[in-house]
């Protein structure tokens, strides 16, 4: 029998900055000002993870999923859209919503008690956080038919984690979007566990990033903890989307340090050995490593931007507590266009109780 070969197929792997803080690939373009910003970014996401997590152990706010561990992952993609761009995320991009101006506050007041936090800035192109796994990425490749047929330019980079592309969604999106070429970015957040699930458990492909090759475009696998790998990664992807080239997925190779959320307790299925190595690979401590070697960073500029930015999250607190809290009927009326019957039993129970 004669074999013939209709294709070969490959993955590329993209690491510019190693665990250590030394360059090991060319640094993209960027200036001194973009460094220092996305490491403030960073900083910045983090300190507000460590506070809201303190707020859900005192009862002040609800669930969330913290970005621990991930900040490389959401700011390094985001840093690389332009305004006229737009983002769409999961549940896991905080860093990136602050960069793109959402303010901290409205991050408090969304997971603690009201949907209007989820209210995004006039003049900011970004969907709200989106809890659903995967259904996002619909919502991305719409965005981005959208902008094909009015022959925009804008491109679309949508956010979603390792657990989402198990679920159909994921690959409806990504089909639909290589073969309409539309200009999208899939941005996955491989944390190495969708909840408690490993990703070995998940897919037998050796790499996420192949799943593209079946819909015909690229898939790379990225350093998931080196902002400047998954900044160069994306901005290559948006300007060949921009061009007209089509879609991308980026596998930002990562792990997420905390818990899948505040509601879980991964110890039950990690161990703390597995953890402590992905901390020698810290996102931020890597990226100011470079900066004191690059002499553009030091500690009495890392203690001037800890007490700023501690200032900014105490603020956003205080902010955030001080709204008005909605009428709870809300989730009543709200709920559908109208209220159906075992709401409206509900809604007159309510009532009763609070006369």
């Amino acid at each position: 029998m004669v074999e013939k070969i209709l294709e070969r197929f490959q993955v590329k792997y993209l690491q510019i900055l190693d665990a250590t803080g030394n360059l090991v690939d060319k640094l993209p373009k960027l200036a001194t000002k973009d460094i220092l910003n996305m490491y403030r970014y960073m900083v910045l996401g983090r300190l507000l993870d460590d506070k809201m997590l303190a707020l859900q152990r005192q009862g002040r706010i609800g669930t969330f999923a913290q970005i621990k561990g991930q900040e490389a992952s959401n700011i390094g993609p985001a840093y690389a859209l332009e305004k006229e761009d737009w983002l769409v995320p999961a549940f896991r991009e905080n860093a990136a919503l602050l960069l793109r101006g959402l303010p901290p506050e409205n991050l408090i007041q969304y997971y603690g008690w009201d949907e209007r936090g989820s209210k995004i800035p006039e003049g900011v192109n970004m969907l709200p956080t989106c809890v659903p796994v995967s259904t996002q990425t619909l919502h991305a490749v719409g965005l981005a038919w959208s902008f094909k047929l009015q022959k925009k330019k804008s491109v679309v980079l949508v956010y979603f984690g390792d657990g989402a592309t198990s679920e159909g969604d994921f690959h409806e999106a990504m089909n639909f979007a290589g073969v309409f070429k539309l200009p999208v970015v899939f941005l996955c957040q491989n944390n190495q566990y969708a909840i408690s699930v490993p990703r070995s458990k998940q897919s037998a492909s050796q790499t996420l990033a192949q799943k593209a090759l079946a819909y015909g475009f690229e898939g790379i696998q990225v350093d998931g903890n080196d902002v400047f790998a998954l900044y160069e990664a994306t901005k290559q992807a948006i300007e060949k989307a921009r061009k007209g080239g089509g879609p991308t997925l980026i596998e930002s190779y990562t792990y997420r340090l905390g818990d899948h959320t505040t509601s879980d307790d991964a110890s039950k299925y990690r161990s703390q050995k597995e953890v402590q190595e992905w901390l020698k690979k810290d996102p931020i401590d890597r990226l100011r490593k470079y900066m004191e070697r690059e002499k553009i960073w030091d500690k009495k500029k890392q203690d001037v931007l800890i007490k700023e930015l501690t200032q900014i999250v105490e603020q956003a607190v205080k902010k955030a507590e001080s709204i008005p809290k909605p009428p709870i009927e809300d989730i009543f009326k709200y709920m559908y266009a109208e209220m159906t019957p075992e709401l409206k039993e509900q809604f007159e129970y309510l009532k009763s109780v609070e006369e």
